[in-house]
């Protein structure tokens, strides 16, 4: 007698292959963070609509629309999911792009200030960490410089910016770039000086064996060694750069960008118009950090590095 093998079943169930993968664990985690939402408006919401029946001697108003009504509120407390949908979708969709009262007006502003700031800090703490790793003398004289520097809190160090470079006649766009440059080089310049140093000690005898200069070692050895860090860090260094660059524009008084978007909301109640600006910039921090991941791949996959 000889022995069939029988065949492998495959599983038919779609929720299993959806689970499998990626997409579907984030769709739970973003279904229950948005009914964890509503439950939490309509708890948040509910002591001010009472007042509201009070006031209008209601009583005995059914559970649904009470529920109803507190997730309709003009400005409540903790505004639901649709209220910033649709805040969201008046202020992109329905408004021009030129007009201030257009989210994609001020997304603009605020995402000119940490792209500059993005640069600036990356050009820093790369210039930085290359005299980090090439002199004894900058890395125990200026390497906790630059740990110390982050003890600072952003919220008291950012007035003290604006007003220093106001002082000697720079304004705009620049004070609220330096701000974003501040946060930003930090994870660069340590990343860099990680990866200039990953390389291992055999490699580097290599290189002193073939008589290469600091200067070769540094662009065939380290720096490639590095690139993978790089690109690391500066994911973290551009989601740093869009908060320097909100927090850069709440004590100027600016008119537009995201944190005006957001200090203007907090001055009239309109806590549907902070959300809406809320989300906004975490959907900006996640396309700016997604969009450094596909020039990573590029940049490796150009390299021969492609993980």
């Amino acid at each position: 007698m000889t022995d069939t093998a029988l065949p492998a079943t495959r599983s038919t169930n779609p929720f299993a292959g959806l689970m499998a993968g990626t997409t579907g664990p984030v769709l739970v985690i973003l279904l229950a963070i948005v009914g964890i939402w509503y439950i939490a408006a309509v708890a948040l919401n509910t002591p001010f609509q009472e007042g509201i029946y009070e006031r209008a001697k209601q009583t005995d108003v059914p559970f649904t629309q009470l529920v109803s009504d507190t997730l309709a509120q003009e400005r409540p407390v903790l505004p639901a999911p649709h209220q910033v949908v649709e805040e969201i979708y008046k202020t992109t969709v329905l408004k021009k792009v030129t007009s201030k009262r257009s989210l994609v007006y001020h997304t603009w502003i605020t995402l000119s200030t940490t792209l500059l700031g993005f640069l600036i800090g990356t050009t820093l703490g790369i210039v930085l960490a290359i005299g980090i790793v090439h002199s004894r003398v900058l890395d125990k004289s200026l390497m906790p410089w630059v740990i110390s520097s982050q003890t600072i809190p952003i919220l008291a160090i950012a007035p003290m910016i604006i007003v220093v470079l106001n002082a000697v006649g720079i304004s705009g766009l620049l004070p609220k770039a330096m701000i974003s440059t501040y946060l930003s080089f930090f994870p660069v310049t340590v990343g860099m000086v990680k990866g200039l140093r990953s390389p291992e000690i055999i490699h580097l005898d290599l290189m002193h064996t073939y008589s290469a200069s600091r200067l070769q070692t540094f662009w065939k050895l380290r720096f490639p060694y590095a690139v993978p860090y790089l690109f690391t860090s500066m994911k973290i260094g551009i989601a740093a750069s869009l908060v320097g660059a909100i927090v850069g524009e709440l004590p100027t008084g600016a008119v537009a960008g995201l944190g005006a978007r957001l200090l203007a909301g907090s001055y009239y109640g309109q806590t549907v118009q902070i959300w809406s600006a809320l989300l906004m910039a975490a959907f900006l921090a996640g396309s700016l950090v997604a969009l450094i991941g596909v020039i990573e791949t590029l940049a490796l996959k150009r390299m021969g590095m492609a993980r």
